[in-house]
């Protein structure tokens, strides 16, 4: 059974920072490019970071480039998402993706953690 399990949401104040992580079983990891989307209310969901299955290549939304980063740890199949200095437009759905590099229609999400952040 495929699993992908968000964590590390929450409230986090203008400028802070926090963690997301994502477990994933059920699959071979290594064989996937996984990324982080989010959604905000009334938008579509949109790519946040992604990280190629060598963990060696790397892209992100023009909004995040330098602020957050995207790592990957295939011993533990787990993704990560770093979020620094962090702005009330980055307040979100954040969903963990991932796509087989082999066949791209294999594809699958996580459950989605809030982030929220505000004063």
């Amino acid at each position: 059974q495929v699993q992908l399990v968000e964590s590390g949401g929450g409230l986090v104040q203008p400028e802070g920072s926090l963690g997301l992580s994502c477990a994933a079983s059920g699959f071979v990891f290594s064989s996937y490019r996984m990324s982080w989307y989010r959604q905000a209310p009334g938008k579509d969901r949109e790519l946040v970071a992604s990280i190629f299955s060598t963990g060696d290549s790397t892209n992100y939304a023009d909004s995040v480039k330098g602020r957050f980063t995207i790592s990957r740890n295939d011993a533990k199949n787990t993704v990560y998402l770093q979020m620094n200095s962090l702005k009330p437009e980055d307040t979100a759905v954040y969903y963990c993706n991932a796509r087989n590099i082999f066949d791209p229609t294999s594809t699958f999400w996580g459950q989605g953690t809030q982030v929220t952040v505000s004063s």
